[in-house]
């Protein structure tokens, strides 16, 4: 159970309840109520209080997975910035992050897509690792947009250059909410297709990618729906790859494709 979190009379997230408690303790950055969690400094302060009292959190065991990347808050409705905090505080508070994701595709002699690179996590990743993922997949820090996130990601995770991303297609922007180990995951992923040409193999500069497999489009759709034994795809990797196999036609089942579309938001920034 989670209640509503805010800043400037803003609902920017949620917070568990079973936090409350905890937050209780911090009377000087937080007013803790039963039916929500509002953050008292404004101004300058605002980003020194969340760094303060995620330190805290953080020593608690209650923010797991710290990155020392920045993220910003924003208001849902206008994404305007409120705060900016540490990456792995986003999930405790429910607040909107972003990701950005490419269908790394091959395409055959008619210039239909019959391939997806699929990438698969490194086993010893801190989130799902050891599961697929998409040709290129990470989040948008503050002070990115997330084109910019996807060539930095393509280079260290693929070792793409930022030529090759030239004829990049912007795809659909997903909404994915739901519970996490973290907290609660609240991301828009903005969703790219990057046509790669045959021979050319992706090579992960960073140590985050185990390797990938260039896999016809029926399996790696398999891969995505959960129907590959001793195989899985991460939430995040999958939605993105059914949506591209819906915006190229490749999708033919309509249940799934209308769960697809109800992912979809309206582009902003």
């Amino acid at each position: 159970m989670r209640v509503p979190f805010r800043i400037d009379g803003i609902e920017v997230g949620s917070v568990a309840r079973a936090h409350l408690a905890h937050l209780a303790a911090h009377a000087d950055l937080v007013a803790v109520a039963d039916d929500g969690v509002t953050w008292l400094p404004d101004g300058a302060r605002r980003d020194a209080g969340f760094a303060r009292l995620h330190h805290t959190l953080r020593a608690q065991g209650l923010i797991r997975g710290w990155r020392d990347e920045t993220y910003a808050v924003v208001d849902p409705a206008t994404l305007r910035v409120l705060a900016r905090i540490e990456r792995a505080a986003s999930r405790f508070w429910g607040t909107l992050t972003f990701g950005a994701h490419a269908n790394g595709h091959v395409c055959d002699a008619a210039g239909q897509p019959s391939h997806l690179w699929i990438a698969q996590r490194s086993p010893t990743k801190a989130t799902d690792p050891g599961l697929f993922d998409n040709l290129v997949g990470g989040g948008v820090p503050h002070g990115q947009t997330p084109t910019q996130a996807l060539v930095r990601e393509a280079w260290e995770e693929a070792g793409l250059l930022p030529h090759e991303l030239q004829h990049v297609h912007p795809g659909s922007v997903l909404s994915l909410q739901r519970q996490v180990p973290e907290g609660w995951q609240h991301e828009w992923l903005y969703g790219y297709d990057v046509e790669l040409p045959a021979g050319r193999v992706p090579q992960n500069q960073d140590g985050e990618v185990a390797g990938f497999t260039l896999m016809p489009v029926a399996e790696a759709l398999a891969l995505a729906r959960g129907r590959v034994p001793g195989a899985a795809m991460t939430m995040d990797a999958a939605w993105v790859t059914l949506d591209f196999a819906l915006r190229h036609g490749l999708l033919h089942d309509e249940a799934l494709a209308a769960q697809v579309q109800a992912h979809r938001v309206v582009r902003q920034g």
